[in-house]
C-alpha cells in the first residue's frame, strides 16, 4: 500500500489506502474497498440489534468448512453481504491480532455474533470457523472528548488472534449472524516476513516522551485531545524498566479517521483504576502537530508509520503488549493486566 498521510484504515468514507492501523513500513495489508467506520460515540438510545450477541459469539453458529475452499465456503453459506473495513494491517509470521469493521452498502454497521475463516488464496482448503467478539469502544459521559462527541459512530470493533506461519498474502472471510442470515465479508491480508516494531517480550526504546518542559509550557503540543487528558507527567526514558507503563501513540484532533479519539478516550476511562500501578503516557504524532512536518521521533524510534498504537511495558521495560489501529475496552484492559503479570 501506498504510505500517504498517515490515517487509519477505518476512515471516514472509504478504506484509505494506508496509515493508522493499516500498514507499517515493512508490511501491509489489503482489503476490499468499504465504507468504514467513524469515531465512537456513547448511545444515547438503545443499542443496535446484535451488538450484545456480537460480544459472546459461540462455535456452534457457525458452519464448519468441510474441506472446501474459502471461496466456495464462502459462497455456498452467504445469505447475505457486508464490507470488511480492516483496523489492523501489521502481520508478521506468528500469532497476529486481527481486528475489523463490517459495514452495509451504505454505510451502517453489522453487529452480531461472528467468525473468521482463513485460507492462503481464495481456492485454498478454509481454516475456521474462529471467533472474533465485539469489543466496546464506547466510555462513559465523563470520559468522552470532543473529538468522540459525534452520533452514529462504530459501538464496538470485531478483533482475534490468526495463527500465521509463513510471509504472503491471506484471503479472510467474516461470517456474521445477523437478522436470522449468515452475512459474509471477504477480504485479505498481506503478512511480511519481519519488521522492525518493537514486538512482546522485546525491549522497549528507551525514548523521551513529551512533557510539559519539553515543549516549553506549551500544552496543545502535548495532546491534542479536548479536554486534554493527564498523561504526560513524566518521561518514558525515567520511569522505563522500574514501573510498569502504558504509551500510547495517537492524536485525537488530527487522526483522518477521527478513531484516534475513541481509543484515548478508553485509555483515559481505565487510567484512573490502573494509574496506581502503571504510569500512563500519551504521545502526540506528528511534529508541531502538523502533519506537512511529518512524524515525531518518538514514533520513528518505535519504527511506526502508522497510529494509533497502545503498548504496554511491564517493570522490566519489556514489551507486555501492543494494540494497533482499533481496539476496545476488553483490548486495553487485558494490555494493561499484562504489563503487571
Amino acid at each position: 500500500m501506498n504510505k500517504t498521510p498517515i490515517a487509519i484504515a477505518l476512515a471516514t468514507a472509504a478504506l484509505v489506502p494506508s496509515g493508522c492501523g493499516s500498514s507499517s513500513s515493512n508490511s501491509s495489508s489489503k482489503t476490499v474497498s468499504s465504507p468504514t467506520p467513524t469515531a465512537a460515540a456513547t448511545p444515547t438510545a438503545p443499542p443496535p440489534a446484535g451488538l450484545q450477541s456480537a460480544e459472546h459469539p459461540t462455535a456452534a453458529g457457525f458452519p464448519a468448512v468441510k474441506g472446501r475452499s474459502l471461496q466456495d465456503f464462502a459462497q455456498s453459506v452467504a445469505q447475505g453481504t457486508a464490507a470488511l473495513g480492516a483496523a489492523t494491517g501489521t502481520y508478521t509470521p506468528g500469532t497476529r491480532r486481527l481486528a475489523f469493521a463490517l459495514n452495509t452498502p451504505s454505510g451502517g454497521f453489522v453487529y452480531g455474533p461472528t467468525a473468521i475463516y482463513f485460507a492462503r488464496t481464495p481456492t485454498s482448503p478454509a481454516h475456521g470457523p474462529i471467533l472474533a467478539p465485539a469489543d466496546p469502544m464506547t466510555v462513559a459521559a465523563q470520559y468522552q472528548s470532543k473529538q468522540n462527541a459525534g452520533p452514529g459512530g462504530i459501538l464496538a470493533i470485531y478483533s482475534t488472534d490468526l495463527v500465521v506461519s509463513k510471509p504472503g498474502t491471506y484471503a479472510i472471510a467474516a461470517v456474521t449472524q445477523s437478522g436470522g442470515k449468515l452475512i459474509v465479508a471477504t477480504g485479505e491480508i498481506a503478512v511480511a516476513a519481519v519488521n522492525s516494531i518493537p514486538d512482546v517480550s522485546q525491549p522497549a526504546p528507551a525514548i523521551a516522551t513529551d512533557t510539559a518542559a519539553s515543549v516549553g509550557g506549551k500544552l496543545s503540543l502535548l495532546t491534542t485531545r479536548i479536554p486534554p487528558e493527564n498523561m504526560h507527567a513524566v518521561s518514558l526514558k525515567d520511569v522505563l524498566g522500574k514501573q510498569p507503563v502504558a504509551l500510547l501513540f495517537s492524536t485525537p484532533q488530527l487522526c483522518v479517521s477521527r478513531v484516534c479519539g475513541p481509543v484515548t478516550d478508553i485509555v483515559t476511562s481505565l487510567q484512573q483504576q490502573f494509574s496506581s500501578r502503571i504510569t500512563f503516557i500519551h504521545e502526540e504524532v506528528y511534529v508541531n502537530d502538523d502533519p506537512k512536518q511529518g512524524l515525531r521521533p518518538q514514533l520513528k524510534a518505535f519504527h511506526l508509520q502508522t497510529e494509533p498504537w497502545l503498548f504496554t511495558i511491564n517493570r522490566q521495560g519489556r514489551i507486555a503488549a501492543r494494540l494497533e489501529g482499533a481496539f476496545g475496552v476488553n483490548a486495553v484492559t487485558q494490555a494493561l493486566q499484562a504489563a503487571l503479570k
